[in-house]
């Protein structure tokens, strides 16, 4: 909880010159879908509110509102006066979350020792039948002892029980029912019940309300533990941008810097460095030598050497010497921001089985109720005596907590395990998609090979330096790795200026680029591509067979020939192993030549692979695949990986590989490790397992409790043992993902 009134002091906003203003917002004591729906409905009400969105994985929100309406301090108040906390994101809830740990620690040890104490005066009673005179417990020492059970019974309802009693409290103004609703109401009842057996004879259960507490404070304790654990690398990911950095006002006269907000940078800022700080945004190094650590973004454990010319991710830390960096990307358009959005997008949204269950949960709760109220109806007309514990059995022996918590728990965790080993989740469907594959289909270029491309030839048959100038202007308009390559050989070479600039550029996914200079259509493209602009057909020449080939081409023919080498990745056949012996169907989809494809192939033992293939091609066998009742995954790199990227029921995209392929994938291996995909695989069907067991024990747990308790078999403490104990091993059941062996670990074993 937070005064928000000691919070404006220490606002920092993201404003404009007047109106609309927006800010990240630090949440706390959020525990469960029912609280974020709460939050969210609420704010949303109030005006000048124009966007409000919570991340329940980070406890994050995105707010945005019109100043001249409404204020942050109001914001934080009316999330405040919910029974939550807020903090501007520049401030962190850790010192509002240790004191609360600290209330919970409290609470827990008043509710564990008054349980010890309850239970020995209660032991006596469950012996010696009351009211049996000739035993050895009389009425007045059974009175006493249960006089003194509810006067240490009281501390734990007053202390140790106020958060059960605050947010059903919360839950019943609003006009909400939430699961603290019915354990309130069962805690009361319970007490209320004994206190007066207490003074007007019959059976009390100070025990049954104190242990229902304590064991419910405790699996509470434990889920959130769990929860901080499961969530740890997206929270960490939140923390990576540092709040300042270190402008020079002006470069390269190299003045002082001064020391600026990280929201006020803009892109091209030259900013500095120094050893150990984080890198403030994406950027280039313009001076100096160092390493980074760019484990968090790309799951990559060995430091990166950067020099003048690399690149620099935000949020990587700066380890050794201090570094003259150019600002490319600034705030929320680094890649740092990208990732962030795509993991909280894939923490809050569910699979399809997980949102049936939440839905059902709600109601769930009001059915419970009602089926309390007639029964205990009923057992008044049998045994009035046991009608009202009954009741309060039913109520707290069920757990649509166990419904609720079923998935959550075990998201988080797969997103997590999965970023901190450079796998983005980027769509929650994918874990559900990935759980069911039956075939994985890989490109080549780039994918199973490491698409760092080398021209070890380049042949012509009249040598023009005008020539080599076009292809190298041609190869620059394209982020494809062949055309990469191109680029880098010919900026070797002295190259002269172009006579005339490039017109109606375009690019053909999967074939080439294509412009007119001085009149004169040129294409630098694969063969049939460059066949196609003059309608010959030209053979291979004998030196370059064999290799993968790129041909610079005119309306006269074929100008230049560029033969370029690439190797495997160094896991690529130890992944394909690994998928086939998982009895997945592996197939690789290229556009490059049939008889490379095939080489590659047999090099990586695939037997099923398809070389030549355009775009549409590619979308065709994975169409036919999928309606034969394949689910298939899609590993791609290039542009020409888009289409059917978008059609496969996994698309996977590789770290390096081509922004639109990213865009258009549910899953970013932003590691570049083929491995780490066979691992999100693997993790994707022991989370998916998980999720059902969940599920299935949580309805099987309600259909077996609930019954019991109508008819009477079950006393108070045993449906407090059994709800605490139902919601705990669902969620300690998550954490049987991390007994999934990390890609670290195959590494070495391929070692």
């Amino acid at each position: 909880m937070t005064n928000a009134d000691s919070l404006i002091s220490m606002e920092k906003v993201t404003m404009q010159p007047s109106g609309l203003l927006s800010e990240k917002l630090n949440l706390s004591g959020m525990r469960c879908a029912a609280c974020v729906q709460l939050i969210e409905f609420r704010v949303r009400q109030l005006p000048g509110i124009t966007q409000f969105i919570i991340h329940p994985a980070s406890h994050r929100a995105d707010i945005s509102w019109d100043d001249s309406l409404i204020s942050l301090k109001h914001i934080i108040a009316a999330i405040s006066a919910l029974g939550y906390g807020a903090l501007p994101a520049g401030q962190s809830p850790d010192e509002i979350e240790q004191k609360e740990n600290k209330r919970t620690i409290w609470r827990l040890f008043v509710a564990g020792f008054a349980m010890m104490q309850v239970m020995m005066y209660a032991f006596p009673a469950y012996l010696v039948p009351i009211p049996q005179l000739d035993g050895d417990l009389t009425p007045d020492l059974d009175k006493l002892l249960k006089l003194a059970s509810m006067i240490i019974t009281v501390p734990v309802i007053g202390f140790s029980a106020t958060p059960f009693f605050a947010s059903a409290w919360r839950d019943l103004k609003n006009r909400h029912i939430g699961m603290d609703v019915p354990v309130s109401l069962g805690i009361l009842l319970t007490f209320l019940a004994s206190v007066w057996a207490t003074f007007h004879g019959g059976a009390v259960y100070f025990d049954s309300a104190i242990m229902f507490v304590f064991l419910l404070l405790g699996a509470r304790y434990i889920e959130s533990r769990v929860q901080k654990r499961t969530t740890a690398a997206l929270r960490l990911l939140t923390q990576l941008s540092p709040a300042t950095a270190q402008r020079f006002a002006a470069y390269p006269s190299l003045q002082a810097t001064e020391t600026v907000d990280v929201a006020a940078l803009q892109a091209n800022d030259f900013l500095l460095v120094a050893a150990g700080e984080h890198i403030p945004a994406d950027g280039i190094v313009v001076e100096g030598d160092s390493t980074c650590d760019e484990s968090l973004m790309t799951g990559e454990s060995l430091p990166v050497k950067k020099s003048a010319g690399s690149q620099l991710l935000a949020g990587s830390v700066n380890l050794h010497g201090a570094l003259v960096m150019q600002a490319t990307q600034v705030g929320g358009a680094t890649q740092l921001s990208a990732l962030i959005a795509m993991m909280e997008s894939a923490a809050q949204e569910k699979p399809a089985l997980v949102l049936l269950a939440d839905k059902h949960a709600s109601r769930f709760l009001i059915v419970i109720l009602v089926l309390s109220f007639f029964s205990g109806l009923v057992w008044w007309q049998v045994d009035a005596s046991r009608a009202l514990w009954i009741a309060i059995s039913i109520i707290v022996v069920t757990c649509p907590c166990a419904l609720s918590l079923a998935t959550p728990g075990v998201m988080s965790a797969v997103t997590g395990i999965l970023a901190k080993n450079g796998v983005l989740l980027a769509k929650p469907k994918a874990i559900q998609a990935m759980a069911d594959a039956t075939h994985v289909v890989f490109d080549k270029t780039g994918t199973l090979t490491a698409g760092k491309l080398q021209v070890s030839h380049m042949l012509t048959e009249v040598a023009q330096l005008q020539d080599m100038a076009i292809a190298f202007a041609l190869a620059c308009k394209s982020a494809h790795p062949v055309a990469r390559a191109i680029a880098d050989f010919l900026a070797q070479k002295e190259l002269v200026k172009i006579n005339a600039e490039l017109q109606q550029v375009h690019e053909l996914p999967g074939a080439g680029v294509e412009a007119v200079v001085d009149g004169r259509i040129y294409r630098l493209g694969n063969l049939a591509f460059a066949q196609e602009l003059h309608g010959l057909h030209q053979a291979i020449p004998s030196e370059i067979t064999g290799q993968s080939i790129s041909v610079l081409a005119s309306s006269d023919g074929n100008v230049l020939w560029f033969a370029l080498d690439d190797v495997l990745r160094d896991d690529a056949i130890a992944t394909i192993s690994r998928l086939k012996s998982a009895g997945k169907q592996i197939l690789l989809l290229s556009g490059d030549r049939r008889d490379v494809v095939n080489r590659v192939a047999q090099e990586c033992g695939i037997e099923m692979a398809h070389g030549g293939l355009s775009p549409a091609g590619k979308y065709q066998i994975v169409q036919t695949l999928q309606q034969q009742g394949a689910t298939v995954v899609m590993v791609g790199d290039g542009m020409n990986d888009g289409p059917v990227l978008a059609l496969a029921d996994v698309s996977v995209a590789m770290g390096q590989g081509a922004p639109i392929s990213q865009s258009r994938s549910d899953i970013l291996l932003m590691s570049n490790r083929l491995l780490d995909l066979d691992f999100g695989m693997t993790l994707a069907g022991k989370a998916y397992t998980l999720i059902r067991e969940n599920l299935a024990w949580a309805v099987l747990y309600n259909l077996i409790a609930i019954p019991a308790a109508m008819a009477g078999w079950l006393e108070p403490w045993h449906a407090a043992l059994g709800m605490s104990l139902s919601s705990l091993i669902v969620v300690l059941n998550a954490l049987r993902l991390y007994r999934v062996p990390q890609p670290l670990h195959l590494m070495q074993d391929m070692a």
